[in-house]
């Protein structure tokens, strides 16, 4: 019944967004429809494959040609551009607080995770490791990343989604075994004492490790992995560790710009069309996990099993852990600038 309302919801946000272009005379002239999808680093492919059904579906069904353009970056440093100017119609990024940020910015009206189904999650994913070939530093779970010798790439948690969910993976790991905030602490600070570059974002740290050949594993999104492993022709392996962080990249309108472009209907449109059983086959193919439980287990082949730990293992909401963690002067700024952390 729930695919079925889904399935009815995107129809009626694609004739609404065609009555609405039509009567507001948005497209003009044999012009396209055009929205910005702002996102995080890592989800070039996938988006390419969705928008690509999506403009066909669109188009098929208005009679209205529609682009999606795509701008990609550090999670972080997107939504700092969202907030700065940046006419997106549509933000998908990679946290909670990086979408929130937006919202307190008075660009996105409140509510906004309630919008759409499963919190705005089409899809999750995790942090897993990439190691060279033959796994030569037999690299296979968190605590093996704080042993002497190995070199760890993973990207900034200033500025990027993975390396904020890397930094919360590995914490947070420390806490779901039983380890105290000190030991967590003690873990997490010789890790980053082992990362020569931190890259602004997860498409960079990837070109870091996979290209440069710089570092022994590199923490990343399960999707990314695949694509790197994929790329190296045989260079680099996947390794999953016992248990991850269950990692929540939601998607959201961008109230604001839509008002004024006139691109609500077809804003909606688009974000209702990730959950159809179309796009979430897409999603499973590019090694995001959906969220639709029918199309994830048809698609179990592609997910090695893994414990999941929520973020809530490390603190009771978002604004905490951000304030706690990533703010000026919180914990990642105090082991980074450490002496002998310092780059």
């Amino acid at each position: 019944m729930l695919r079925k309302l889904l399935v009815l919801a995107v129809a009626v946000y694609i004739v609404a967004a065609a009555v609405w272009v039509l009567s507001a005379g948005i497209v003009r002239d044999g012009g396209k429809l055009e929205l910005l999808n702002v996102a995080c680093d890592p989800t070039r492919e996938l988006w390419r494959d969705i928008n690509a059904l999506f403009e066909n579906r669109f188009t098929r069904e208005t009679g209205i040609p529609i682009s999606i353009t795509q701008s990609h970056g550090g999670s972080g440093s997107q939504a700092g551009s969202v907030i700065n100017g940046l006419k997106a119609d549509v933000v998908t990024l990679a946290l909670w607080t990086d979408t929130d940020a937006i919202r307190k910015a008075g660009i996105i009206d409140a509510g906004w995770e309630d919008r759409f189904p499963n919190r705005s999650l089409p899809f999750t994913s995790t942090i897993v490791f990439v190691v060279r070939k033959g796994n030569p530093k037999q690299i296979h779970d968190w605590n093996d990343l704080a042993r002497d010798g190995v070199s760890v790439i993973t990207p900034n948690p200033k500025t990027s989604g993975n390396g904020k969910w890397s930094f919360l993976a590995m914490w947070g790991y420390q806490i779901s075994e039983g380890k105290t905030d000190a030991q967590a602490l003690q873990y997490v600070t010789q890790v980053i004492r082992r990362v020569p570059i931190l890259d602004a974002a997860a498409r960079g740290a990837t070109m870091t490790f996979a290209h440069k050949k710089i570092g022994d594993v590199h923490l990343t999104w399960e999707n990314e992995a695949y694509f790197e492993v994929k790329e190296s022709n045989g260079g680099l392996e996947i390794v999953y560790p016992a248990s991850s962080v269950l990692a929540e990249p939601h998607v959201a309108v961008v109230d604001r710009i839509v008002r004024k472009r006139g691109t609500k209907a077809a804003a909606e449109a688009y974000m209702n069309f990730l959950y159809t059983d179309e796009a979430q086959e897409v999603i499973a193919h590019h090694y995001y996990r959906p969220t639709n439980e029918a199309v994830l287990k048809r698609n179990a082949n592609r997910f090695p099993k893994i414990e999941l730990f929520s973020v809530k293992t490390i603190g009771t909401s978002w604004d905490e852990i951000q304030k706690r963690f990533f703010a000026e002067g919180a914990i990642f700024d105090s082991i980074y600038t450490a002496q002998g952390v310092a780059k």
